[in-house]
This record gives structure tokens, C-alpha cells and sequence, in this order.
């Protein structure tokens, strides 16, 4: 990622060692074939240190993989930003998320990248003194490296922005506020969970008919027209749909009372159906310009066209159910991670990659300021919620706070961004690579080469060169019919062609 680097140059560098991986493990990973090849060949060699040979590709120490993404080591001299950043508040956020991960226990491996790596650096920071930015800058790069990082044969992440609403409601239904906020309902079933257990944000979610059969859970569309009215799931009731589509896709709301209390309802489960982004269907449909695109921009066309913004939320079949969370009020979301968010420091990942509790450092320029302009954000951000629209090595949603002046910034973030990973130094895949074994080497090339074969012309030198060709093969004969073969024929076409 160093300034002196030509974009194009970058991408092909990580192309490059993406392709090295895995061509490294192509040669140390023969298939059978290979391997019994080179043991034809490997004449003299006693049985006993090809064994010895073969163990040590067997169980290679293997550098860091990270399925659909490439990366590249760097060097933190490189990273644009990484020397003015406030480190000492990404480490405080950091530290937040350490807590569920010490709690877990040494580190554990899982299927993910850093697996349980993250251990290690989290028992560091709950015993390190550090009081300066610089002070935290040197504690990352005591015990992380960092590799840029993107999806396959892309040069830059992307990001998107989040936050809280403030919502205005009612926990009694009156003539101004009659869309309930849901609880998740009994019926809910999502296959090897319990019902009151935390469920995935992705996946199919069904509702039992009598005792045995499941059934797809209703959709948005059968929800708002009442599927499960009138079974006590209500945990207060918003104005609009529109406020409570928004409430949805940021996970979290503030409920503002008549009385001035606040409920705080965070996001607890879903109904099954894949999450369809009503701004790319007013985008496709010409309505909105993609360039203004933004959830202000959303919001004013729905309350706009309210049979139009009917329509529209139906298209998204996903339904979001929430949960009432004892929160101050001035206290932040929490995540999936189950911990405070921080603005502007907590990012939501994808949950099928990245560990919580990883730091990304995220460089590039965001419309903060005002719609249109380019302010300069190089933060080290730590990875503690997620959403089903995160998906990829580097994607993110980047947490602004709560209220309306978060909610603009946020609502108009849709930015490429590069993406710095901080990998404990534990897994550091430049280390592991030297650990790989060298490919066996091949066998000597056979230098005689054979002779040359004759062709029907004769010759000693010129003709050796000619391949001869073989004689044209007399057509089969048929016992069949001409009507009979005609038949056969129009059955294949005829089978093949539906």
C-alpha cells in the first residue's frame, strides 16, 4: 500500500501472491498421480527418507488464507494515515472487544482466517499501560502485522455507513401510532437452534404447521398485512412503516416516549428471506440518480409516494424482529459481538470471515462533511457487528452514532476504501511461508531424444519431421434399414433439445 506503488501495480501484487499461494500449495500438495511419479523416479532413495520427505508436506504450516480475498504484506511506514491516527482510541474500543474474547479462553482454532489468534494480543492489552496515541501506535505493531487487503482481483475495499435512529413512538397503539414493532414470535424456527437462542442473520427461517410440518415464516408483505396481529408481540408502536423499514436495516432504534422515556430495541431475529436494498430498486428503476442515492433520498420519495413506498418496502421480503435492551440513554448500540458500539471506531464485518474484535485500518476520503465533499478518514477501526448485506474480505459498515446528524453522514456513505488488516503476529503468513518445504525437485530431463519415425514418403532427415496421417476408415456398414437409422437420429435430437 506505499504511496511510491501505482494502483495497478498494488492489484497485481496481490494478485501475485494470491497466485503463489496457491500455486505453492499445488507443489507441495501432489495428487497421487505426482506423488507416484516421482517415487517411480526416485530410484536410490531409501524408504526411510522419503517418508521422512513426504511427512513434512503432509502437514505444512500453510500461510494465511483468506477464501474470495487477496492480500499483501506491508509495511506500517506505507499505510497512509497511520502515523496521525489517534491509536489510543482504537485501542480503548479494541479493548472493549477483548473482554468476550478473554472470557472464551486461550486461544481456539475455528474455520475462520485468525481463527483464535486474537487471544494473545487481548491478554497484552489488558496488562499494558498505555496512555498516548503513540504509546498505542507501538503496541499494535508490537503485536500485529498488517496486510492490504481486498477481494479477489479488486484494488480497494468498499464501505458503507450505519447508525441509530431516534424514533417517535408509543407503547399503546393510538390513531398516530399504529405500526407495531415486533418481538420475535414463538412459532420461529431456524433448523439446530433452540427457539430462545441467538439465531443467524442469514438462512432459511420457518413456522411449524401442527406438530411436525415447516413452512417458509411469512413474509414482509404477510407480516404488515397482519399474519401476526393480536398475539401480544408488540413492544411499542411507530408512526410510519417508513420508520420502522429504517429502524430494520440499522439493526437498533431509540424509542422516544410521549412521557420522554426512551426503549431501546436492538435486532434479534429475521424471518428468512434475503435482504433486497430499496435504494438499488429506485436506482434500477431510474427514480433516484445512483450519485444522489442516500437514505434521506429514500425517506423523502417513500413519504412522498406512500402507495409507491408500499410497493417498495414489499419488495424487500425480509422482515426484522427486535428485542427491548436495557440501555441508558446515552449509552451506545451494542453489537453482534454483543458489546457497546463506539462511532466511529466500530465497523460491522462479515461474520463468516473476520473474528470480532479484529482492527482494520480504513484510508480513503468520505462524504462527511456535506454530501458532496471529500474529507480525508485513515482510522484503525475494530470489526464488532456485522449485517447480512456485509459480505467479503473487505466490507464494511462504518458506525456514526445515534440521532439525525449521524444518520446523514452515515445515510450517504457508499465508498471504495482500502483495507488494512491487522493479523496477530502469532499467524503472521510471511513467517509461515519460510516455513514451507521446498517443491522435490523434478527429475532429470531425458536428454536422448527418440527417433525420428519414417514417414510413408521414406528418407533419412526431411521426412522425420511429417506426421503421417491415417488412412481414411471405411464407413461402417449397417444392418439397419435407412427409414430405421433416420428414426434413431430424430430420437436423440429430440431428447437432447428439451
Amino acid at each position: 500500500m506505499g504511496p511510491a506503488a501505482p494502483p495497478d501495480r498494488r492489484g497485481a501484487g496481490r494478485a501475485a501472491l494470491a497466485g503463489c499461494v496457491l500455486a505453492a500449495a499445488l507443489l507441495v500438495a501432489p495428487g497421487d498421480a505426482d506423488a507416484r511419479s516421482r517415487h517411480h523416479h526416485s530410484g536410490a532413495r531409501s524408504a526411510s527418507k522419503f517418508a521422512e520427505h513426504h511427512a513434512r508436506y503432509r502437514h505444512p504450516q500453510w500461510p494465511l488464507e483468506i477464501p474470495g480475498g487477496q492480500y499483501l504484506p506491508v509495511a506500517w511506514s506505507d499505510i497512509p494515515g497511520w502515523d496521525s491516527d489517534d491509536q489510543l482510541a482504537a485501542l480503548k474500543t479494541f479493548r472493549v472487544s477483548c473482554r468476550p474474547i478473554l472470557a472464551g479462553g486461550p486461544a481456539r482454532s475455528n474455520d475462520k482466517p485468525l481463527g483464535g489468534s486474537l487471544w494473545e494480543p487481548c491478554h497484552a492489552a489488558r496488562s499494558a499501560h498505555v496512555a498516548t496515541a503513540t504509546e498505542a501506535r507501538a503496541f499494535f505493531e508490537q503485536h500485529f502485522v498488517p496486510l492490504q487487503i481486498s477481494r479477489l482481483g479488486e484494488p480497494q475495499g468498499f464501505v458503507t455507513g450505519y447508525y441509530e435512529p431516534v424514533i417517535d413512538g408509543s407503547p399503546v397503539k393510538t390513531d398516530d401510532y399504529t405500526v407495531p414493532v415486533y418481538r420475535r414470535p414463538s412459532n420461529l424456527f431456524v433448523r439446530g437452534y433452540k427457539q430462545d437462542a441467538a439465531l443467524p442473520n442469514g438462512g432459511p427461517v420457518y413456522r411449524k404447521i401442527g406438530r411436525r410440518k415447516l413452512v417458509p415464516y411469512y413474509d414482509r408483505a404477510q407480516i404488515e398485512d397482519g399474519a401476526i396481529d393480536g398475539r401480544g408481540l408488540e413492544i411499542c408502536w411507530l408512526k410510519s412503516q417508513t420508520d420502522l423499514l429504517f429502524a430494520q436495516i440499522q439493526g437498533s432504534a431509540r424509542i422516544r416516549l410521549p412521557d420522554g422515556r426512551v426503549v431501546r430495541i436492538n435486532y434479534d431475529a429475521h424471518n428468512g428471506f434475503p435482504y433486497t436494498p430499496v435504494g438499488r430498486i429506485l436506482i434500477e428503476r431510474g427514480i433516484i440518480p445512483r450519485e444522489e442515492m442516500s437514505m434521506h433520498r429514500i425517506r423523502e420519495w417513500m413519504d412522498a409516494n406512500p402507495d409507491g413506498a408500499k410497493e417498495l418496502r414489499r419488495a424487500n421480503r425480509s422482515y426484522v424482529f427486535f428485542r427491548k435492551v436495557e440501555l441508558k440513554d446515552d449509552d451506545e448500540a451494542i453489537g453482534a459481538q454483543g458489546v457497546p458500539l463506539t462511532p466511529r471506531r466500530s465497523i460491522a464485518v462479515d461474520k463468516a470471515l473476520h473474528v470480532y474484535g479484529t482492527p482494520f485500518f480504513i484510508a480513503g476520503d468520505l462524504p462527511i462533511e456535506s454530501p458532496t465533499a471529500k474529507t480525508p478518514f485513515r482510522r484503525l477501526m475494530i470489526g464488532q457487528d456485522t449485517g447480512s448485506a456485509i459480505v467479503g474480505p473487505a466490507r464494511a459498515d462504518l458506525y456514526f452514532g445515534a440521532g439525525a446528524e449521524a444518520g446523514a453522514v452515515a445515510g450517504r456513505i457508499r465508498n471504495p476504501m482500502a483495507f488494512v488488516m491487522l493479523v496477530p503476529k502469532g499467524i503472521d503468513p510471511v513467517a509461515r511461508a519460510r516455513s514451507l518445504p521446498p517443491p522435490e525437485p523434478r527429475p532429470p530431463a531425458n536428454t536422448k531424444k527418440p527417433s525420428a519415425t519414417a514417414s510413408k514418403s521414406g528418407g533419412r532427415d526431411g521426412a522425420s519431421n511429417v506426421v503421417p496421417t491415417p488412412d481414411a476408415r471405411p464407413a461402417a456398414a449397417s444392418s439397419r434399414p435407412p427409414g430405421q437409422r433416420h428414426r434413431s437420429h430424430r430420437h436423440r435430437h429430440h431428447r437432447y433439445s428439451r
